[in-house]
Formats: C-alpha cells, structure tokens, sequence
C-alpha cells in the first residue's frame, strides 16, 4: 500500500460539483484530451473544462455522434479512436503528434461495464483491452507531448476494483467468464497503470492519478438488466432508485477527475488513487467498498502489469 494514500483535506467532498472544483482556475491555453468525452460523466467532464478555458480533444468510436452531442461545446474538437482497436490508437495518436501540440492533461473516462463476453482485437477480453489496454497504448503513444508540457494523466478506475486484483494466470478469462470480476481486473488495471506511469514520469514532470467517480447512472449500466440492478439492491422492480442519495448526478461524478487533472493541492503529488475530491483512504477491512485495496496500488504489481501491457501492445514510450 502506498503510504501517502491519506486524505489531505481538499476541503471538497462527494457533493462536490466539476465546476465547484474549477471554481477560480482559468484553463485558457491548456489542451485536454478526455476519453469518453461525449457520453455520461465525460460529457459534463468535457462541459466543465470547457467552461473553464480549456481546449478540450474528444477521441469517439463514434465521432458523429460525438460531434452532434458536442455542438454546444465551443471548445471541444473530435476525431475517432476506437480503444479497442490498437491501429486506431495508433493513427489517432500519430495525427495528433503531427499537429506538433502539447497536452496537459488526459482523463480516460471512456470503458465497458460487465458486458456479456466479448473478445476483440486477437482474443482479449473486452472490459481489460479496452478500460485498461486501449488508455496504456493510448497514453505511451501520445508520450512525447505529454512529457514536453508536463502533462497530468487521470486514469479513471471504480470502486469496482474491490471485486478483483489481476488474474495473473489467465487475464483474458479463457477459463470461464464472470463478467463482474472481469470488471473488477479491469479497474484494478487503471489503478496499477497510473501507480506505475506515474514511477516513469515524474522526472519529466508527467503525473498520474487514479480515480473512484462515485456511482453514477449514466450508459455505462447498459449491459447490467433491470432484474439484476433491483438484486444489487440500486432500484426497485420498477426501476426507480431506492436510495437516490446512494447515486452521485453526472456533474458530482465528473468532479474526482477534474479534480485531479487540474487540481494545485496536488502538485508534487502522482501515484495515488482518489475519490469524492480527495486522496483515498486504505480499504477497511470489513469490506466495504469504499477507499483503495493493497492490490490496486502496489508497485510490484503496478510494475507486472507494465511489463504485460508492454508485451500484449508493443508500445513503452514513456520509458
């Protein structure tokens, strides 16, 4: 367990909105480039930076769509990327290098939730290819404008991670599938990457974070039947939620990770794992879902998991 992950006292909190925690910052001149962009609490992730001066670059597996949802969005630009797709990220990546500019911030809030089981690219198990794979190629492709402007890198996990570390002996679950532990990797993934991204990029300024949203009704619940919701006890027969306190709105959900992109309580800060606008907590030992288990912020872990991303995507910029 990192030792640092202590609250600090940010004086925000799980009501906290985006545009709350970007109360007084100007953004004029930054560059952001957010995953998810146009969707769920990406779009109000988008809105709010925009809001507050920055420029903000939205890759879309659906770039049409994306554009038509961002039409009142002044400062957002679109161009398609598919994270499950590695020469999609490579040609994303390469035309965006091309345009010779820096980024100072990414916040991959683009994933998959509990999907039936869905294989893409040769064989990979969807929810760890395109919440973990797709952002660590994304990210080591993009390395040479993230370390010229200092970038801070946002890796969007879940309380999700409580479910499951990494299965080290089958990650791709080529021996039977269970769609929520498969989850539960996958956010581990996005922790461990920024623990380790942020090891390799300090000495050039590049930071990383990881970060819990909140729970949110958003898209990402497509694939979890209202039969199995009411189980988990979130809504009742009918749909409604049982306890509408228990979920974070859109604007709430995006705060963490605005937070941690631009946040200046968090300079000379990386590695750690945040929720509701703060530095998390350890994990109590009673279960609860909340704060960060060991097994998300381990650095030999977060340093096995490089060297596998390294060998399934071929890339290691950042080293």
């Amino acid at each position: 367990m990192n030792t640092a992950q202590r609250k600090i006292g940010s004086g925000f909190d799980a009501d906290s909105t985006a545009d709350d925690v970007l109360k007084g910052i100007d953004l004029g001149g930054k560059l952001a480039i957010v995953t998810g962009g146009y969707s769920g609490i990406g779009l109000e992730t988008t809105r709010a930076l925009d809001g507050a001066g920055a420029h903000v670059l939205v890759p879309a597996r659906r770039p049409a769509q994306a554009r038509e949802t961002l039409k009142g969005v002044p400062g957002a630009e679109v161009d398609e990327l598919d994270l499950g797709d590695l020469g999609s990220v490579r040609g994303f990546a390469e035309r965006f290098l091309a345009s010779g500019r820096s980024v100072d911030f990414v916040i991959g809030s683009a994933g998959i939730m509990a999907c039936p089981e869905t294989r893409v690219g040769p064989g990979w198990e969807a929810q760890f290819a395109i919440n973990h794979l797709g952002h660590f190629a994304l990210v080591n492709r993009l390395w040479p404008a993230l370390a010229s402007g200092g970038a801070r890198v946002v890796s969007v996990s879940s309380g999700g991670h409580h479910m499951s570390g990494i299965h080290w002996d089958d990650v791709h679950w080529t021996r039977g599938y269970d769609k929520w532990q498969a989850y539960g990797q996958a956010k581990t993934a996005n922790s461990l990457f920024a623990v380790h991204l942020d090891r390799l990029g300090e000495a050039c300024g590049v930071r990383a974070f990881a970060v819990h949203t909140g729970v949110i009704i958003t898209p990402l619940l497509r694939h979890v039947p209202d039969a199995e919701r009411a189980e988990f006890g979130w809504f009742d027969e009918d749909g409604n939620p049982r306890n509408p306190d228990f979920f974070k709105s859109p604007q709430q959900g995006a705060a963490t990770q605005v937070w941690a992109a631009n946040s200046p309580q968090l300079a000379g800060l990386g590695g750690l794992y945040l929720e509701d606008c703060d530095v998390a907590e350890p994990a109590p030992a009673d279960g609860e879902m909340f704060g960060v288990k060991d097994w998300a912020t381990a650095p030999e872990q977060a340093a096995r998991l490089w060297e596998l991303s390294v060998e399934l995507t071929g890339v290691d910029a950042a080293r």
